[in-house]
């Protein structure tokens, strides 16, 4: 029985399994590990590369795209700053044509307004040469008298006639007297003083005809009430003319 018990041991169904292996080298099994290994990296490299190559997606292609976009950014961006170089020449020459149609809209104006001027002291000068009395005469024409744009300011224009044919060369100088009514007082002022009867302003210097304008200034509260014109001859004390003018 115990012999039986001890087969049974080893040859029955609860005897222990024995596993049989063939003897592998070390170094075999190291090659077939680094095989499986190359194996497995060359699948996932292609398996990248086939998706890279997929897509459509390359990085020397990307390198190349990258540089043509940044020369046509390049490209642009010289193309717009010579554009506003152009635009703001333009508007530079713009401005200096508006600027000089300007200036010359303003002499054509004003020319246009002295030829007026001379036109019509040539025509009043002409009408007076045949009527001419004694050579040598003076008149005061065309006398204005009119509040200037700041207080106390005026600006009078007057046309001087040295009348006939034969007249000589007149020299001389301009004197205004004015009757001021100042507050509740009558004040009488010349212009120019007594001794500064020459001053530049007021001198005389013609043969046929001078045209006079400027301004003078008297004090803001008052107000002029009446007007005398003198003129003086150089050498003269006594004023050659004396007019009282209405004043407009």
């Amino acid at each position: 029985m115990q012999l039986l018990k001890t087969l049974k041991r080893k040859f029955g169904i609860s005897a222990s399994r024995v596993a049989v292996h063939a003897h592998v080298p070390w170094y075999l099994r190291w090659l077939g590990i680094i095989a499986v290994g190359a194996l497995v990296v060359g699948v996932g490299w292609a398996t990248y590369d086939f998706g890279m190559e997929f897509a459509g997606f390359r990085q020397g292609e990307a390198d190349r795209a990258l540089a043509k976009l940044n020369e046509a950014i390049k490209r642009q961006q010289d193309e717009l700053a010579e554009l506003r170089a152009k635009v703001a020449a333009a508007e530079r020459q713009l401005q200096i044509e508006r600027a000089t149609y300007g200036d010359l809209a303003k002499q054509v104006k004003s020319l246009t307004e002295e030829n007026a001027t001379l036109k019509e002291d040539l025509a009043f000068f002409q009408s007076l040469m045949p009527a001419a009395g004694k050579d040598g005469a003076i008149t005061i024409n065309r006398f204005k008298l009119q509040p200037g744009a700041l207080p106390g300011e005026y600006r009078y224009q007057l046309l001087l006639v040295h009348a006939g044919q034969r007249a000589k060369e007149f020299q001389g100088s301009l004197q205004f007297v004015l009757n001021l009514q100042q507050h509740d007082r009558k004040v009488v002022l010349t212009l120019p003083p007594e001794n500064d009867r020459n001053a530049r302003e007021y001198r005389l210097d013609f043969k046929f005809f001078q045209r006079l304008e400027g301004t003078f200034k008297i004090d803001a509260d008052a107000e002029v009430k009446g007007l005398q014109v003198r003129v003086f001859e150089n050498g003269s004390n006594a004023p050659k003319l004396t007019q009282t003018v209405n004043i407009s």
